[in-house]
């Protein structure tokens, strides 16, 4: 047994160092930078301004947990605002990874980042658009509909809202652990000596961040109106 778990730490040893390493910014890739779009270096940057406007968006999300019946419309609108930038980032981190497993040759050259992050990645995602969208069928649901189970196995009765509030468990270890990893590489891109203000494209970048806040505040508005079932009962128990 003392053999299998020296085996098993002498193999996840590399793994773990390779994450702390970039976490705490001893290692770094080198992103080469590209005319026009900046390439991996513009790819990098846009993904780390968003990530900096989720993370504040995040947090302002959880602080409506502390009384969410009574924050019910800051909680639709604020988690309406988190849509659009998680897609946007989603999509950034989805191109970066499509165009290096196709072998383009600046991104093979930044190369992917830890195993363990890499591992990580898809419960970040899925977690959070799982989250999000399970959010914002509740609200075209209505709560009588949302809480209604529509899957009982055994004794055990699955609703939307249940489904929600798993995702919002997932969630909040994947993100976690996600955000010690890459929260040190995103301030240095963004406000550090790595910052990435002369890399070109910054234009397209800045453009893509506004549209996504455009986005972000027509759905907010759209959805904190449509919110009613839930704002009204939480309103009478109140």
């Amino acid at each position: 047994m003392s053999h299998r778990t020296s085996a098993w730490r002498a193999a996840t040893r590399p793994l773990v160092a390779d994450v702390v390493a970039e976490a705490v910014g001893r290692a770094r890739r080198s992103d080469p930078v590209l005319p026009r779009t900046g390439g991996p270096a513009g790819n990098a940057a846009l993904t780390a301004w968003t990530a900096l406007v989720l993370l504040v968006g995040s947090v302002a999300e959880l602080l409506t947990l502390f009384d969410v019946g009574g924050l019910i419309s800051w909680h639709v609108a604020i988690g309406a605002l988190l849509v659009p930038p998680a897609l946007l980032k989603v999509g950034s981190t989805g191109w970066r990874m499509l165009r290096y497993y196709v072998g383009d040759a600046p991104y093979r050259t930044a190369g992917p980042p830890p195993l363990a992050l890499r591992l990580l990645g898809p419960w970040v995602v899925v977690s959070t658009l799982g989250l999000l969208g399970s959010g914002i069928l509740l609200i075209v649901l209505g709560q009588h509909r949302g809480q209604r189970p529509f899957l009982s196995v055994a004794s055990v009765s699955l609703s939307w809202l249940t489904v929600h509030q798993a995702c919002f468990a997932v969630w909040c270890v994947a993100t976690g652990l996600h955000l010690l990893g890459r929260i040190v590489p995103a301030l240095r891109l963004t406000f550090g000596p790595g910052d990435t203000a002369g890399v070109p494209g910054a234009w397209t970048r800045w453009l893509l961040l506004g549209t996504a806040v455009v986005a972000a505040v027509a759905l907010a508005v759209v959805l904190v109106h449509a919110d009613g079932s839930w704002a009204v009962q939480h309103d009478g128990d109140a």
